[in-house]
């Protein structure tokens, strides 16, 4: 089963800011359930779920406990003793090299359905996918058309700008989360393993720290 993951507000508030995802339950003719962020195509059943988005905060780094030794007492001199400065760049460093050691996420590209919608997908082109039409008997009659057919669409994607890539991936990461908690029992297991890739890769990022 395919999830379409929605892109709602890329530029509007930081990324600690809960914004409403509005997710939709289809049920077609067949019985086929579809989890997306749009309406659900003619014929189908519809199901609307509102929720707020999760919102993270990052976590403050805690800094590293000084190992220095107490310096042990001196003998009384004529020349007071100069007091010894803290050294505190072991723990300044630590967060800067573990934030220098990550790498920027991988890129996302936003694209735009022919009916106005939106969503963030890892492909720069996203596969074509057909919409069903509507056909007609030869009277014109929509209940006497015969056989089925289809248009080819093609969506519009553009690239994620790097200021933007953070936000994008929690969105993303998001979106997953709701695919994994609210489908049906035999796709838990795959959206459960979708959502955990997600979730790595913005840790493992310069957004993670």
């Amino acid at each position: 089963m395919r999830y379409r993951l929605a892109w709602l507000l890329l530029f509007a508030a930081p990324v600690a800011h809960a914004d409403e995802l509005v997710i939709y339950r289809c049920t077609d003719a067949a019985g086929a359930l579809t989890v997306q962020n749009m309406p659900c195509p003619k014929g189908s059943k519809q199901q609307i779920k509102r929720m707020q988005a999760l919102a993270t905060v990052p976590m403050t780094p805690t800094p590293a406990m000084s190992t220095q030794p107490a310096a042990a007492p001196t003998e009384p001199a004529s020349t007071p003793a100069t007091p010894a400065t803290p050294t505190a760049t072991s723990a300044s460093s630590a967060p800067a090299a573990d934030t220098a050691a990550r790498l920027p996420p991988p890129n996302l590209f936003r694209c735009t359905t022919r009916d106005g919608g939106g969503y963030v997908t890892e492909d720069s082109e996203p596969a074509s996918r057909c919409e069903p039409l509507q056909t007609t008997g030869l009277d014109g009659n929509p209940q006497g058309g015969a056989g089925q057919a289809c248009e080819v669409v093609h969506d519009t994607c553009a690239r994620v700008p790097d200021e933007g890539l953070c936000e994008a991936w929690t969105k993303l990461r998001d979106e997953a989360e709701v695919a994994w908690r609210f489908t049906r029992a035999e796709t838990s297991e795959k959206n459960k393993a979708e959502f955990d890739r997600v979730q790595r890769i913005l840790a493992e990022s310069t957004c993670g720290g």
